[in-house]
């Protein structure tokens, strides 16, 4: 069988969501460390493989899978358990709703491109840009908060999809420093979901190169 391989960068947080499903679904894979701050990303023979030029990309099966929610959901189909969303079509709707709150409204606006655009562009400095950063962190974890479980993960006893998203995001959260009083039921499962091995495992601070 064709190895595995995992193009990400260690503190892409799109890339952390694909090693958590990867570990969760107890795929094998290898990691190639792809340096978003030596551009590895846009070097031609990466993207001859992956058009837009970003991480992570999969490997596997002999397609080059892009963008880390249509990756997890490949995995989902060929690797069904455990299950990133249910069978039933409004808990499917729900889940996805509540991943897309980070993975389209808050990481696209937070991502490293829109950071560096803030800058070149319109001379935000690093206070405005890490002010820019909070804000939409704080305005969607607000709606995330209020769809968050009473008890246990967004997936009941097992993580899914949302659960998948949010361990990231709440990582970029802290790092940036933003006052996450407010959302005592996302801290909470956060602090569950870190302590599992699947997710410790895919930390940025487990996959550092050296």
């Amino acid at each position: 069988m064709p190895e595995v391989l995992l193009f990400d960068y260690w503190r892409s947080s799109a890339s952390y969501r694909v090693r958590i499903a990867l570990n969760l679904k107890g795929v094998v894979y290898r990691a190639v460390p792809t340096n978003l701050l030596d551009a590895a990303h846009k070097k031609p023979e990466y993207v001859a493989r992956n058009p837009q030029g970003f991480v992570p990309m999969l490997s596997i099966d002999g397609h080059d899978l892009t963008q880390s929610l249509a990756i997890i959901d490949y995995l989902d189909a060929n690797y069904p358990e455990p299950p990133m969303v249910s069978s039933d079509p409004a808990e499917r709707a729900k889940t996805l709703a509540q991943a897309l709150v980070i993975a389209a409204d808050i990481h696209p606006l937070n991502n490293l491109r829109v950071l560096g655009r803030l800058k070149s562009q319109f001379g935000a400095d690093e206070a405005a840009t890490a002010e820019w950063y909070r804000h939409w962190i704080v305005e969607g974890f607000t709606a995330l908060e209020a769809m968050a479980p009473e008890s246990g993960l967004f997936g009941g006893a097992q993580p899914n999809l949302a659960d998948v998203c949010l361990v990231p995001q709440m990582a970029n959260a802290k790092r940036f420093e933003t006052p996450l009083e407010a959302f005592p039921k996302l801290v909470r499962i956060d602090e569950a979901l870190r302590g599992m091995e699947a997710f410790a495992n895919a930390a940025p601070e487990a996959v550092k190169p050296g």
